[in-house]
């Protein structure tokens, strides 16, 4: 499973990275790491990965537009959004849009693993 990491923060796209790759996810394999909307687009047509982790707030693109055009081309991407927004209106609307799942920040190593396995099940 090729999984991409969206998020504005150096810091939560490396603790992502770091979970991922030594916590235990077999066959998860880091397509690309993204700081902004534009750049996740880019790099899921490069790379075509089966999941993304999705941050709601970002300059340049935000996390709700990113994900209306990245199921735009491609429809079977399973998106968790990763987010520490206390508005939940919006990350309602992220699912009503097609992400497959929510954890907020802060969240502990084994949330995240538990929720990246439920929606790379979804697929």
């Amino acid at each position: 499973m090729r999984l991409l990491i969206v998020d504005d923060s150096n810091m939560i796209r490396t603790r992502i990275s770091r979970v991922v790759q030594n916590g235990g996810l077999k066959g998860v394999v880091l397509a690309g790491l993204a700081k902004n909307g534009r750049e996740a687009l880019r790099l899921a047509r490069a790379t075509r990965p089966e999941v993304v982790t999705m941050d709601l707030t970002m300059p340049e693109m935000d996390g709700i537009e990113c994900i209306q055009e990245m199921l735009k081309f491609d429809p079977t991407v399973n998106i968790l959004v990763v987010s520490a927004l206390s508005d939940k209106s919006t990350a309602i609307e992220a699912l009503k849009l097609g992400a497959r799942g929510f954890v907020s920040k802060p969240f502990t190593d084994e949330e995240l693993q538990l929720a990246l396995l439920d929606v790379a099940e979804a697929r």
